[in-house]
């Protein structure tokens, strides 16, 4: 039985999620991702190399790193997770720079802890403060030991292509116009922005209009206006890819908020 229920509080989205045969599409958020596997193992592929998460695992993401999921085996799997934006964290550690994981994959019991207490008082709707309260105790145990400042500097011509695929999320991808612009041919942006991103830019445009879309329907509690501001076909083609990434239905999403 496949199960998955979202909340967002303060910010925080947090997501209870019980799997067994359900395998997420290779995908990237925007956000940080953080969570603790509770039963079972929980197995994806991240920039290249599988990683297992074993009970108590605390799984660390960062922004756009590309992933897959699912669960290690038929016994399936418990876990809870936690998104939130570059933003919030910068502003809470009060840095300027992105920090970043170094680590995929860590257990201490006090992360550990403090994730799942976030995680239990988001999904039960627990005041915005004291889930506030709770995010700051979480960046505290992620500042001791987990961060670094990230001083990779993007590829320029990746940097740009990802500008204009933002900006043209209601539209149908162009890559011959991305490619143009950046004195490529097709095929040579393609490998590029694969062998940077570890997605294809296909990928990459079809996450960044799931990822809006979603914030669309959290502000507006409406999946249609999801569907056309961000060039759906219709309802059924939002869900469908929706699910690969979240496990639900943009409309399921929706009656979780």
């Amino acid at each position: 039985m496949n199960k998955f229920i979202y909340k967002k509080r303060a910010g925080i989205t947090a997501l209870s999620a019980s799997m067994t045969d359900f395998t997420y599409k290779k995908h990237a958020h925007q956000e940080y991702a953080i969570g603790v596997t509770l039963r079972g193992i929980q197995e994806y592929n991240l920039e290249g190399s599988l990683q297992l998460s074993y009970q108590n695992g605390v799984m660390l993401f960062n922004p756009e790193q590309a992933h897959d999921g699912m669960a290690h085996d038929r016994t399936g799997l418990d876990y809870v997770m936690l998104y939130f934006d570059p933003q919030l964290l910068m502003e809470v550690i009060e840095k300027k720079d992105t920090p970043r994981f170094l680590t995929p994959i860590v257990y201490d019991a006090q992360l550990e802890q403090r994730i799942v207490s976030l995680s239990k008082a988001i999904l039960s709707e627990k005041d915005e403060a004291l889930c506030s309260e709770l995010f700051l105790s979480l960046t505290n145990s992620l500042i001791e030991t987990k961060l670094s400042t990230d001083d990779r500097k993007e590829h320029v011509l990746i940097h740009k292509a990802k500008d204009m695929l933002h900006a043209n999320l209601e539209h149908v991808l162009k890559l011959d116009e991305i490619s143009s612009e950046l004195h490529l041919s097709k095929f040579q942006f393609i490998r590029l922005f694969k062998a940077h991103t570890g997605i294809s830019p296909y990928q990459y445009f079809l996450n960044c209009k799931i990822e809006r879309a979603k914030r669309l329907i959290e502000k507006n509690k409406d999946v249609y206006s999801a569907v056309s501001a961000y060039g759906f076909v219709d309802l059924t083609h939002l869900n469908k890819h929706f699910k690969s990434v979240y496990g639900i239905t943009a409309f399921e999403y929706m009656s979780h908020l």
